[in-house]
């Protein structure tokens, strides 16, 4: 019990400080860059304030205040869910924020859902035949996409299969004149989706492929997988019975890596199929210099990367006992 609570605690501080580090680096950036204060707030109309309006512009964003005042009032901002104004949208960055995540979440979850499933069921299927043709296809076919820029993937879908064929979509996320009907409605955006979803995940099946076939691979040497063949189990049954279910850790670890990546990944992806989601909310915000809903963006994937690190560390005891803060006390005595 006291080993529990000491690693939790140890946990919240580290977090803590890593969060708490994120957020100085976030707000320190738009006061590093040279140029006007002003800019990151209201944009390129700074330029046209006479010197009153200048003033009182400074005194009711507080940077007339010191810079430590300054980044106590942003920390309390955030404690309460205030994170600006946007200078693109003239609204609060939070509002405009809920706006965008809900596509990426969508995008993002059926990518790591997706992926996940056929790059551990490919890998483990080509350990299993580990040395034969279909090992060698499967392992220089995934390696490659895994080294494929994944905008340039994006172009050769929409060159294809959007202009060519004609087939899907190549931009946004609905029609223009969206059908009425809940079920036309659903069904056009589920096409939409494809190619964005399509590019996300081949971007990303590789990795967890190479994952699983590495784990699967361990297990297949290990006492028990031969002591299983002895009792005249099948292949089958030896593969999806006692080899996956026992390699699932690395593959669980990399699914947690992606989990807290991904949604910045989707970035570039976003942009290319002109998906409105949070990726590409980012790169406008960019070009438009609103430096406001770039930091709500950044802080937004910042505590995604945060929360898939404390969701590993809380759910890894549950996949094996051995990573448990009371096992290692014992380990230790």
């Amino acid at each position: 019990m006291v080993a529990r609570i000491h690693h939790i605690g140890s946990k919240v501080a580290e977090y803590g400080l890593t969060l708490v580090a994120a957020l100085t680096v976030n707000f320190a950036l738009p006061h590093l860059a040279p140029g006007d204060p002003l800019r990151y707030v209201i944009g390129q109309a700074v330029a046209d304030l006479s010197g009153a309006e200048r003033t009182q512009l400074l005194a009711t964003y507080g940077l007339d205040q010191p810079l430590h005042v300054q980044y106590v009032d942003y920390l309390f901002g955030i404690a309460r869910g205030d994170l600006g104004t946007s200078v693109m949208f003239g609204q609060p960055v939070a509002s405009v924020l809920i706006d965008h995540l809900p596509s990426t979440l969508l995008l993002v979850g059926l990518t790591l859902v997706i992926s996940t499933l056929a790059g551990t069921l490919l890998g483990a299927w080509s350990a299993w035949n580990e040395g034969t043709g279909t090992d060698g296809a499967l392992l220089v076919a995934l390696v490659a996409a895994n080294s494929t820029p994944a905008f340039w993937v994006g172009m050769v879908f929409v060159s294809v299969f959007a202009f060519h064929l004609g087939w899907f979509p190549s931009y946004g996320i609905s029609a223009i004149n969206e059908p009425d009907g809940i079920i036309q409605m659903l069904i056009s955006r589920c096409i939409h989706l494809v190619l964005p979803l399509a590019t996300l995940t081949l971007a990303r099946v590789g990795g967890i492929y190479l994952v699983a076939r590495g784990s699967v691979l361990t297990t297949t040497g290990a006492d028990f997988i031969r002591f299983e063949r002895a009792k005249g189990l099948s292949e089958r049954t030896i593969l999806f019975r006692h080899v996956l279910p026992n390699s699932l850790l690395p593959i669980y670890t990399r699914f947690t890596l992606q989990l807290g990546t991904l949604v910045g990944g989707a970035v570039v992806v976003e942009t290319v199929f002109s998906y409105p989601g949070l990726g590409l909310l980012i790169y406008d915000a960019a070009l438009a210099r609103d430096y406001p809903l770039l930091q709500g963006a950044f802080l937004v994937l910042t505590i995604t990367v945060i929360g898939a690190n404390v969701l590993a560390d809380l759910t890894y005891p549950f996949l094996d006992p051995r990573t448990g803060p009371g096992h290692r006390e014992r380990g230790v005595q």
